[in-house]
C-alpha cells in the first residue's frame, strides 16, 4: 500500500462522511459521532442558544403564515363536507383534530425542512469546501461537537415550540373563518372542538415535531459535511438535504402513527 493510500484510509476512518459506502451506514456513523459528542458540553453549549434563535425563533413567521391559511381552508372544506349530513359544529372537531395531530406538525415540518435544512446544509457545505472544517480539526475542535450537536439539539427543542404556536394560530384561523363565513357561533365551534379533544392529540403532534426537527437538522448536517466540488457541490447537497428531510418527515409521520395510534 502506498503512503497516499494509507493516508486516504486513515482519513476515511476518521471521517465516515467522506466516503459514502451507503446512505444508511453514513447516517449511522454520523449519528454515533453526534451522540458521542454530546458529552463535550464545553464546546457545544455556547452555541446552543444562538442556534435555537436562528432555527426556531426566526422560523416562526413562515410557520404561522402557513398555519393561518391551513385553518381557513380546513374550516371551509369541513363545512362543504358536513353540510346536509352532520351538524356543522363538527367543523370545530375536524379543524382541531386535523391541525393538532397531522397538518400542524407535518406542514410546519415541511416548511422548516426547506428553511432550516437548506440553511444548515449550505452553511456547513460552504465551510467544508473552504476547508474551515479542516481548520477546526487543526485547532483540536471536534466538528461534531462544534457544528452538529448545537444544531441538532436546537432543532429538536425548538420545532415543538414553533409547531405549538402554529397549532394555536391554525385553530384560531379556523374559528374566525367559521364564525364569519360559515354562520357558526363561537359556542358551536368550541363544542365541536371540545367534544373529541383528548390530551393525546396535543402531545402526539409535539412528539412528531421533535422527531422532525432532529431528522431535518441531522440530514442537513450530514449533507453539508459531505459536500465536495465547490459551489456546485454546495447547491447539490443543499437540494439533497431538503428532499431527504421532506422524505424523512413522511416516513416518521407514518412511523409515529403506527406506533402511537
Amino acid at each position: 500500500m502506498t503512503p497516499t493510500s494509507e493516508m486516504r484510509t486513515a482519513n476515511s476512518a476518521e471521517h465516515p462522511i467522506a466516503v459514502r459506502s451507503s446512505p444508511l451506514a453514513t447516517l449511522g456513523a454520523v449519528t454515533r459521532l453526534t451522540m458521542r459528542a454530546l458529552s463535550d458540553t464545553r464546546t457545544w453549549r455556547p452555541h446552543l442558544l444562538p442556534q435555537m434563535y436562528r432555527l426556531g425563533v426566526a422560523s416562526v413567521p413562515i410557520a404561522l403564515f402557513i398555519a393561518v391559511f391551513t385553518g381557513i381552508v380546513l374550516a371551509l372544506l369541513s363545512s362543504y363536507i358536513f353540510t346536509g349530513t352532520v351538524p356543522l359544529y363538527f367543523v370545530g372537531a375536524l379543524v382541531g383534530k386535523t391541525i393538532l395531530m397531522e397538518l400542524g406538525p407535518v406542514l410546519t415540518g415541511m416548511a422548516l425542512a426547506g428553511r432550516v435544512g437548506a440553511n444548515i446544509a449550505a452553511e456547513l457545505g460552504t465551510m467544508k469546501v473552504t476547508e474551515q472544517v479542516d481548520a477546526l480539526e487543526t485547532l483540536a475542535f471536534d466538528p461534531h461537537s462544534y457544528l452538529v450537536v448545537p444544531r441538532v439539539l436546537a432543532a429538536t427543542l425548538m420545532f415543538p415550540v414553533v409547531t405549538a404556536l402554529a397549532m394555536a394560530v391554525g385553530v384560531t384561523a379556523g374559528w374566525i373563518t367559521s364564525v364569519n363565513l360559515l354562520e357558526l357561533t363561537t359556542a358551536e365551534f368550541v363544542k365541536g372542538l371540545r367534544s373529541f379533544y383528548v390530551f393525546k392529540d396535543l402531545w402526539f403532534g409535539l412528539v412528531k415535531a421533535a422527531s422532525f426537527g432532529a431528522a431535518i437538522a441531522l440530514t442537513g448536517c450530514l449533507c453539508g459535511l459531505a459536500t465536495t466540488g465547490g459551489a456546485a457541490g454546495v447547491g447539490r447537497e443543499t437540494t439533497r438535504a431538503v428532499v431527504t428531510g421532506c422524505a424523512a418527515i413522511i416516513v416518521l409521520d407514518a412511523f409515529w402513527a403506527l406506533v402511537l395510534l
